[in-house]
Order: structure tokens, then C-alpha cells, then sequence
């Protein structure tokens, strides 16, 4: 049953795919009433799959590579629509809808027996889950946070050269942008934060004092550093637009190469 709810998810996420393609011709406005409904229903059935895929997998359950797909995916949409409840700008989508899509796309397809993305732990299943949700969560801000990024340079290019038309004429304004950015990353950073200590937690158990040399740890660290920095260069240097953007891109580069080391050892 989770796959089928997780297929039925990914059909009405078709409609977000669309949604981001149409926008860059100037459709987007006409296709808004019909994707946000749409999206939102495949968003319930892909919470119901998480939770079914989880209670499945009971007292021992070990999430696989592409439940966790399944779970950013999710994560991205929970922060759309807060966004969208916020501040009434669906234009993150153009760059959520299709990662969704894509993840969920990868997560459905894998039919055969599950691969842990993380080894057992002494301390159980559970606090392998928490350590990965926490984690997830960070990622998902880092994610926005970079969309928010991109949409900064976009509309600042626009209006610079003064286009107003079609899709770019729906941006929001720039400060709108950079504080969607700023909140974000405020939000995700304690999940972040408080994933890599459980997950220092469960590789200190396991492996010893060593563990530190493992270069997943390492990644993960600097990609903790680069959050870290990026924090607090928007908080106390007072860092905003362009800097911010570009600062931006470097924390999402650095989260995917930590997220490559540790989805694919």
C-alpha cells in the first residue's frame, strides 16, 4: 500500500512538473488554481505512504535510500506550502515542483529489497530515524534557502534590465525573497544541528573515537560550517542579496556533496 500511495503522489505532482514548465512560458497564472489543489493532494498521499512505510517496517524498522528520498520530497513540500500560507508567492515551486517529482519518481521505482541507508546502531532503529528526519529537515531548508537564492538573482536581473513580462513579472520583490531565505535557514538550523550530534552519538558508539576520520563525518561537518557561516554572516554581519545568494549556492554544494558521500558510500 505505500507504493501505491506514493505512485498515486507522484501523478498529482505531475501537475506541479508541468506547472514549473509552463511558468517559464508565461502560463503560470491560469495553471495556479488547478496545481496548488493538485499538489496538495498528492502531498497527502504522500504523507499517508510515509507513515504506512514506516508502520510496516515496525519495532525494527531501518529507513532505505529511497525512503529517505521519499522523505525530503515531502519535507520540500511541507515548506512550499508554509511559504505559499506566509506569503502568498507559489514561485518557489518552479524549482520544488520538479525535485519532488524527480525524488518521489526515484523512490517509487525501486521495487526490490530495501538497502539501509545508514548501518545498524547499538542504540536502535529509532534514533537512526530521528537522526535521519532531523538531518532531512536541514536539508530541506538549506534546499529553499538556495530556490530563495535564485529567485534574488533572477528577480534582480530583471528588474535591472526592466523586464516585466510573463513569469518574471510574478516574482516577488526582493526583500519578500531574501527574507523567505533568511527564515528558513533560521528553522532548519537547530534540526540540522541536533542531527549530526545524534548522528555523533550513534558513530561514536559504533566505531570509537576514530569515527571523526570517516570522511562522511568530515563532509557533514563542513557542511555544518558552511550553514554555520552562512547564518551568521545574514545575522550579525548584516550580509543580504547578492552576497547572501552566492553564500547560498555554496551551503547547497556542500550539503549535496555531503548527501552524495552518505546516501552512496
Amino acid at each position: 500500500m505505500p507504493l501505491i500511495w506514493l505512485r498515486t503522489a507522484l501523478g498529482f505532482y505531475g501537475f506541479g512538473l508541468l506547472f514549473a514548465v509552463m511558468a517559464i512560458w508565461g502560463e503560470r497564472e491560469r495553471l495556479t488554481r488547478i496545481t496548488l489543489p493538485a499538489v496538495a493532494l498528492g502531498a497527502v498521499f504522500h504523507f499517508v505512504s510515509v507513515i504506512e512505510s514506516l508502520k510496516l517496517g515496525g519495532a525494527d524498522t531501518s529507513l532505505s535510500v529511497h525512503q529517505v528520498e521519499s522523505l525530503l520530497a515531502l519535507l520540500l513540500m511541507v515548506f512550499f506550502f508554509a511559504i505559499y500560507a506566509i506569503y502568498r508567492t507559489a514561485s518557489p515551486g518552479i524549482v520544488v515542483f520538479p525535485l519532488a517529482f524527480v525524488l518521489v519518481l526515484s523512490a517509487q521505482s525501486y521495487s526490490g529489497p530495501a538497502s539501509a541507508a545508514v548501518e545498524s546502531s547499538p542504540f536502535g532503529p529509532k534514533w537512526i530515524i530521528a537522526h535521519i528526519a532531523l538531518i532531512m529537515v536541514g536539508y530541506s531548508a538549506l534546499i529553499i534557502s538556495f530556490v530563495a537564492s535564485i529567485l534574488y538573482l533572477l528577480q534582480e536581473k530583471n528588474l535591472k534590465a526592466k523586464g516585466f513580462g510573463g513569469f518574471w513579472s510574478r516574482l516577488p520583490a526582493l526583500a519578500t525573497i531574501d527574507e523567505i531565505g533568511y527564515r528558513v535557514l533560521i528553522f532548519g538550523f537547530p534540526f540540522m544541528t541536533f542531527g549530526l550530534i545524534v548522528g555523533s552519538i550513534l558513530a561514536e558508539a559504533k566505531f570509537g573515537p576514530d569515527y571523526f576520520k570517516d570522511t562522511k563525518v568530515l563532509l557533514s561537518g563542513l557542511m555544518w560550517i558552511v550553514y554555520s557561516i552562512l547564518l551568521y554572516t545574514r545575522w550579525s554581519a548584516g550580509w543580504r542579496g547578492r552576497r547572501a545568494a552566492y553564500l547560498a549556492a555554496c551551503a547547497f554544494a556542500a550539503a549535496a556533496v555531503a548527501w552524495v558521500a552518505n546516501i552512496h558510500p
